[in-house]
C-alpha cells in the first residue's frame, strides 16, 4: 500500500505523474468543493445551493459539557452560537447569523481578528473569560462562510466514486457530516469485496447510500432552514422557543421526546394546556386542548380537512354526504370541514361537486348540519369556491383534472391560460364577472348562515379561480387586478371582505391558500406571508395553508408534514393563527406541530377517509380518557382503552 501524505492532487490527471495512473478506483473524498465533481460535473450532475445564512467556525477552551446552543438578540439583530467538545481540551464554536444581522452589525466589514473580537464580546456570558481561537488563516481577510448544501444525480462516473461531503453535505447543526462520510466509506468497501466488478459494486453503494443521505438530508434542511429563520422564533416564550428547538428536524417527535426526558414534556404539557406547573399534575396531550376563534370554541384541535368527494347531482348533496361528514364528527374531530362547495353551476370542478346556489341545497345542508350538531360536539365549516380555469373536468377517478368527454361548460381565468395544454382556454374576466362572481360567494355566505354552518373557509388555493389571481403563474392581467401582490390581492380580497360583511361577527371565518406554487415564477414566501396578513387584517380568523396544485409544471417536495413549515413561516412571521395540513398522519406528528407553535390546528385528509373515528382511536392510544364519545359507542371506547393500555404496558417492559 502507497500513502502519500501532504499531497495537492488537483484532479486525476496527476494520479500519473505521481505513479498511480492506472488506478483500478479513485475514492474523491476532496469535500464540500470537491475538484473531481466539478470535473466531471457532466455525469454527476451536481445541484449545490449555497444558503443564505452567515457563519464562522471558532474554538474555545472552554469545554461544553453537552451540545448547547446559544441566542443572542441584540440592536443589530439575532446571533447563534453552535458550541459542542470537540476533544479532551477544545470545543467548537460556530457562530451563524442571518445576512441582514449580519450586515447591520458590521461583520461584512471585519477581518477575522476583528470578528473574534466581537464575538468574545457578544458571547462573553457564555465563555466564562476564555478566548476564541481562529485557525482558518486562508480565511483571514474574509471569515465568514455561507454553507452549500451538495446533491448529486450520480455519485460514480467510470473508476471515479464520491463520498462524504463531495458527494451529499448536511447542515451542522445536526453534527452529521462525518457520520455521513464514514457510512459510505463502509458502504464502499463492503459493496467492493462482494461485488465481482467495479460498475456494479459502485452502483450497489450508491443505491444504498443515497436513500439514507437523502433522509439525513431532509432533516437537516429542516434543522437549518430553522436556524436561518431564528429572527421568527426568538420572540416565542422560553418553553416554545426549546421546543421547537429540539424538533426542528422533524426527526425528533413529542413522543420521542417522551422516551427521553418525560418530566420536562410533561411540564410543556402542562405550559400549553395552562394548567398549573407542579409535576404531580398532568395535562391533556396537546391536540386535546380546546381552541377558540370569535364566538366558537372547538373541543380539540384535530380537523377534517376538506376532501372532494364527487357524488353530488347538480350540485346537491345526499346521503352520501351526510354520512360521510356525519361518521367523521362522531369520529371526535374538533372541526369538520366539507368538501369545495360551489358557488355556481359554473363553478363546478366536476358534475359531482356539491354546490350552494340553488335554494334545494340549503335544505339539504341544514339535514346535514343538524346531523352533526345533534349527534357530536363537533363544528361544522363550510368550504366556498370556484373552479375557475380548473371548472367542468372529470370526476378525479376518471380522469383528475382532465376536460370532459362530451358537456362542457365554458370556463374563465384573470388571463386567457388553460390550466394545462388539454384544458379549456379560459374567458379572461371583465369587471362585470368580477362583480358578479363575488355577489354568488355572497349569496352562498348567506345560504351557509340559514343552513347553520359554524365557519365559512374561502377556498383561495389550488389554482382555483381565487387562487389563480394571487399567483402570477396564471395571473398575466395588466390592469389593476395584475402585476404587483396588492393587484393581485385586490379582487380575492374584495369577495373576502363582502362575505365577511353578510356573514355573522360571532361566526369565524378562513381562508385556503397555496403557500408556493412550487415552481420557480410563482408565490414567493414573502408574498405569502402578505396573502395572509391581508386577509387577516380584512377579517379573516385564521389562514389553512396549503401549497402548489396552481399549475401542472410544479415540483413539489414531498415528505412527512411537508406543507407544515409554510404554516409556521405565516404564523410567526405574520402572526397570523394557521391550520397545518399535508402528509400529516399520527397523533405524534399532531402533538408535535402544536407544541413547537408550527399551527394552531391541524387537518387530516386521508387518514380520515381510512379511519371515521381517528380522533377517538388517537385519544385511547395516549391514555386520554376525557375525549368525547357517542354514547352509543362507549362500549367499545372501553374495551379499546383496555387494549391500549395492555400495550403500552407491553412497551414499557419490553427487554431494551
Amino acid at each position: 500500500m502507497d500513502i502519500r501524505y501532504r499531497t495537492d492532487v488537483q484532479d486525476d490527471s496527476v494520479l500519473g505523474a505521481l505513479g498511480l495512473g492506472d488506478a483500478d478506483l479513485i475514492v474523491a473524498a476532496d469535500g464540500i468543493n470537491s475538484v473531481m465533481r466539478r470535473k466531471y460535473a457532466k455525469h454527476f450532475q451536481p445541484d449545490l445551493d449555497v444558503r443564505p445564512a452567515r457563519f464562522i467556525w471558532l474554538g474555545t477552551k472552554k469545554l461544553f459539557d453537552a451540545f448547547t446552543f446559544i441566542f443572542v438578540e441584540n440592536d443589530t439583530g439575532v446571533f447563534q452560537v453552535h458550541a459542542y467538545r470537540f476533544d479532551a481540551h477544545t470545543s467548537a464554536f460556530i457562530v451563524e447569523c442571518d445576512e441582514a444581522s449580519w450586515r447591520d452589525a458590521g461583520l461584512d466589514k471585519m477581518d477575522a481578528a476583528a470578528t473574534v473580537t466581537w464575538c468574545e464580546q457578544t458571547f462573553a456570558p457564555w465563555l466564562d473569560g476564555h478566548a476564541l481561537l481562529f485557525n482558518a488563516t486562508h480565511l483571514k481577510d474574509r471569515p465568514w462562510l455561507q454553507f452549500t448544501r451538495v446533491r448529486n444525480q450520480s455519485w460514480h462516473h467510470d473508476n471515479v466514486v464520491l463520498i462524504g461531503d463531495a458527494a451529499h453535505t448536511a447542515h451542522f447543526s445536526i453534527g452529521s457530516g462525518t457520520k455521513l462520510a464514514m457510512e459510505d466509506a463502509i458502504s464502499l468497501s463492503k459493496a467492493i469485496g462482494e461485488a465481482p466488478d467495479l460498475e456494479p459494486a459502485l452502483r450497489r453503494y450508491e443505491d444504498e447510500r443515497m436513500v439514507e443521505a437523502l433522509r439525513l438530508q431532509n432533516a437537516a434542511r429542516n434543522s437549518m432552514e430553522w436556524f436561518e429563520s431564528v429572527r421568527r422564533y426568538i420572540h416565542l416564550e422560553p418553553e416554545q422557543l426549546a421546543y421547537s428547538l429540539l424538533t426542528r428536524s422533524q426527526r425528533v417527535s413529542h413522543e420521542n421526546l417522551r422516551l427521553r426526558d418525560a418530566r420536562y414534556l410533561g411540564g410543556v404539557e402542562r405550559w400549553f394546556a395552562g394548567t398549573p406547573s407542579h409535576p404531580g399534575s398532568a395535562a391533556p396531550p396537546p391536540m386535546f386542548t380546546p381552541f377558540t376563534l370569535r364566538g366558537m370554541t372547538l373541543a380539540n384541535r384535530v380537523v377534517v380537512a376538506p376532501m372532494d368527494q364527487y357524488s353530488a347531482v347538480e350540485g346537491m348533496p345526499n346521503d352520501f354526504h351526510l354520512v360521510h361528514l356525519g361518521a367523521r364528527a362522531l369520529g371526535g374531530a374538533g372541526l369538520v370541514v366539507t368538501e369545495m362547495t360551489c358557488v355556481s353551476a359554473e363553478g363546478r370542478i366536476t358534475p359531482g361537486c356539491t354546490g350552494m346556489y340553488a335554494d334545494a341545497h340549503t335544505s339539504e345542508w341544514r339535514r346535514i348540519v343538524d346531523f352533526v350538531h345533534e349527534n357530536s360536539p363537533a363544528k361544522i365549516c363550510l368550504q366556498l369556491g370556484h373552479a375557475g380555469r380548473k371548472a367542468s373536468t372529470k370526476l378525479m377517478w376518471d380522469g383528475m383534472d382532465e376536460p370532459l368527454d362530451e358537456g362542457n361548460w365554458p370556463v374563465i381565468g384573470p388571463s386567457s391560460i388553460p390550466y394545462a395544454p388539454a384544458n379549456q382556454t379560459p374567458r379572461e374576466m371583465t369587471r362585470s364577472d368580477m362583480e358578479k362572481i363575488t355577489a354568488q360567494f355572497v349569496r352562498a355566505a348567506r345560504m351557509a348562515e340559514w343552513a347553520g354552518f359554524d365557519m365559512i373557509e374561502l377556498h383561495a388555493a389550488h389554482g382555483y379561480l381565487l387562487s389563480s389571481f394571487l399567483t402570477p403563474v396564471s395571473n398575466h392581467r395588466r390592469d389593476a387586478y395584475g402585476g404587483s401582490l396588492d393587484n393581485r390581492l385586490r379582487w380575492p380580497l374584495e369577495v373576502f371582505t363582502a362575505m365577511r360583511a353578510v356573514w355573522p361577527d360571532a361566526k369565524p371565518l378562513s381562508v385556503r391558500i397555496s403557500a408556493t406554487d412550487w415552481h420557480a415564477g410563482g408565490v414567493t414566501p414573502a408574498e405569502a406571508v402578505a396573502i395572509a396578513k391581508a386577509f387577516h387584517a380584512a377579517g379573516a380568523d385564521i389562514i389553512h395553508v396549503s401549497t402548489g396544485q396552481t399549475t401542472p409544471d410544479a415540483k413539489p417536495i414531498y415528505g412527512r408534514m411537508y406543507q407544515t413549515p409554510y404554516s409556521d413561516m405565516i404564523r410567526q412571521e405574520g402572526g397570523v393563527p394557521t391550520i397545518a395540513v399535508g402528509n400529516i398522519t399520527d397523533f405524534d406528528q399532531l402533538n408535535s406541530i402544536l407544541t413547537a407553535g408550527r399551527a394552531d390546528l391541524v387537518a387530516l385528509g386521508r387518514p380520515h377517509l381510512a379511519d371515521p373515528h381517528w380522533t377517538l382511536h388517537a385519544a385511547a392510544a395516549q391514555g386520554y380518557g376525557e375525549q368525547w364519545w357517542p354514547a352509543q359507542y362507549r362500549p367499545g371506547k372501553q374495551q379499546l382503552e383496555r387494549l391500549r393500555q395492555r400495550e403500552r404496558e407491553l412497551q414499557e417492559n419490553a427487554p431494551l
